[in-house]
Parts: structure tokens; C-alpha cells; sequence
């Protein structure tokens, strides 16, 4: 998936919400693959999974709501609502995954310090308007805030979860670190960084992949995608050269492909990018990046089915594109 810049100075880069969407890639895109708009009208688009009977899941931030889609169809049906609504133009419910059947969805920028009083963390979707909190992130965040960098939000800025063990690893890219949490509320930091602004989170075996959005003003040199595993503290750089990656995914044959937002419009912090300049792009061998489709207005997450890309956007768009 996906997240914000917010006004949080240079701890924190624009992500999901406020971003934009182009990528300096390889290769020019020609014709393209087939690139389709499946739906419309979702209030926010922002994180999202594939669940256990196969079809989409989406997080909609203005509306407090999970949605499903149906892959084939684009049929949206309302999976639960009532969840933290966005406070400050980012934020509330930013992504969601499963864990067997259940889903869980992560929380941010809700609690006290942004004006909020709702808990920042991972929430159990019990039924279709009943929530439990399982990890108060926002409560071990702010009794650990990182002391190398300049932070604005004590609670953090979490951007992704990917399920791990009995719970999750979430990525915070304001407080450019590595969370795990479990479904029994035990929270614990796995990895820090500098200002890189991790972002999307995808894994293969043991093997994590990450990307990096990079700080303001968000070059292409700064957009990365990195792999390590939990064992190790080594982080290697797997690809680089696109502009505010977003999401990391594996798609067909396991091949990898980042989303990236594009060029950042640089109206400060917190800002957007550039509209129409998001791209879909796979990792080559060399660690380069292969041009997919470009053109993409304010990307936030990624998903697979089949040889199928789909893409959430901010403007409450799911694009499917067609990959080689």
C-alpha cells in the first residue's frame, strides 16, 4: 500500500494521501498495457488487500469504511463502516489485511495530538459497525519517540501492514521505522532508519520488501525499494529511480513491481504532487525500473490478481491494468 506528508516537517515525506504520481523509468510506455477505470466514487481511496475469497479490499478514508470489490465485476459492496473518519485531510483508516478470515485495518493520525480521541493502531472488524482496538500503537509511539529526528506527531504516521507471525509489521514514515504488533497488543520497534520515509510493504518467504518514498523533496534518487529480513539487520537497495514510491508488490511469477505517486507539485509538506503522473513500474534484473503504465492521478496502493494490477487512487478510483 500506502501514506501522507503532512506538515511534520522533514521527518516525515508526502505519501499516499497527498502525493503524486510519476516515476523516471526505463523504456517508453507506447501504447501501454490495457488500462481500465473498474470504479469510481470511493470517499478516499487509500490501502487495500486482496481477502481470503479473493476479491478487493479497500479502505476509505473520508468515510470511515472497508468496501469490497468484486475483481471481475467492480461490484462494491459496504464490508464495515464507523471506523475513525480522517481528521486533518489524511489519515483514519489507512490500510487494511487479514489474518485467516478476519480483517484488521490499520489506524492513524486520530488520536490527541492531532486534535483527535480515538486510538491510533491495529482495529478487529467484528461485525459491520463493531471495532476492537488489539494494538494501541499511538500509545507505544508516544512513549518512544525517536530521538534523531525532528517529530511533529508523538503517535507517528503508520502507512502499512503486512501480516507477520500473530500480527503485523507496520511502517511509519514519519517516524521512519519498522513496527511489529500483535493481535494481542504487544507493540515493539524491529528497525529504524534516517529520514528515508518507508512506505509499502510486500513479502516473499523470509524475505521483506519495502519502499521508500524518500524525504522532501522526494527525487528519484531517494525513491527505493529495499529488501532485508527480520533476522538480519542488513537492508539492501533492491531498485531506485522513481519519484515518491508508494507500494511494493509481487506480481506475476513472483516478479516485483513498485507504484509511485510522481512529482511532488512542492506546495510544502503535506502537499500534492503533480496529477496524471503516477506510474506502475517492475523491477528489472539490473535494480532499474521497466515503464508498466504512467499517467496514474494520485496512486495509494497496489494489489494482484492474476496477471491483473489493481491500482487504488486517492480520488476514489480502482484502476486494472493489464500487466505483460
Amino acid at each position: 500500500m500506502s501514506t501522507p506528508c503532512l506538515m511534520v516537517g522533514v521527518a516525515v515525506g508526502c505519501l499516499t494521501f497527498v502525493g503524486s504520481n510519476a516515476a523516471h523509468a526505463q523504456g517508453t510506455p507506447g501504447d501501454g498495457p490495457n488500462v481500465r477505470q473498474m470504479v469510481t466514487g470511493l470517499e478516499g481511496g487509500s490501502g487495500s488487500a486482496i481477502g481470503p475469497d479473493g476479491a478487493l479490499y479497500v479502505t476509505e478514508t473520508a468515510a470511515g469504511r472497508i468496501s469490497r470489490v468484486d475483481p471481475e465485476s467492480g461490484e462494491i459492496t459496504t464490508v464495515a463502516e464507523g471506523l475513525p473518519k480522517e481528521m486533518i485531510g489524511i489519515g483514519g483508516a489507512m490500510d487494511v489485511a487479514f489474518i485467516g478470515d478476519t480483517a484488521y485495518v490499520l489506524v492513524t493520525l486520530v488520536g490527541e495530538d492531532v486534535g483527535g480521541s480515538d486510538a491510533v493502531g491495529i482495529y478487529r472488524v467484528d461485525g459491520p459497525d463493531r471495532f476492537t482496538v488489539v494494538a494501541d500503537i499511538g500509545a507505544f509511539s508516544s512513549q518512544n519517540v525517536p530521538s534523531n529526528a525532528a517529530i511533529d506527531v508523538p503517535s507517528g504516521v503508520q502507512y502499512a501492514m503486512e501480516p507477520h507471525g500473530e500480527g503485523f509489521l507496520v511502517t511509519d514514515g514519519h517516524h521512519n521505522r519498522l513496527l511489529s504488533a500483535t493481535v494481542d497488543g504487544e507493540v515493539s520497534e524491529l528497525m529504524a532508519w534516517g529520514n528515508t520515509v518507508p512506505t509499502g510493504l510486500a513479502m516473499s518467504g523470509d524475505t521483506i520488501y519495502m519502499a521508500e518514498a524518500g524525504p522532501i523533496p522526494h527525487t528519484a534518487e531517494d525513491g527505493k525499494i529495499v529488501s532485508f529480513e527480520l533476522a538480519s539487520p542488513t537492508v539492501s537497495d533492491v531498485a531506485s529511480g522513481a519519484r515518491l514510491i508508494v507500494d511494493v508488490e509481487l506480481g506475476p511469477d513472483q516478479r516485483l513491481y513498485a507504484l509511485a505517486q510522481g512529482d511532488w507539485a512542492g506546495d510544502g509538506a503535506g502537499g500534492p504532487a503533480e496529477p496524471d503522473t503516477g506510474a506502475l513500474l517492475e523491477v528489472d534484473e539490473n535494480g532499474a525500473f521497466t515503464l508498466i503504465a504512467n499517467g496514474l492521478n494520485l496512486p495509494t496502493s497496489l494489489e494482484f490478481v492474476g496477471g491483473t494490477a489493481y491500482v487504488v487512487t486517492l480520488t476514489g478510483e480502482i484502476l486494472a491494468i493489464d500487466v505483460p
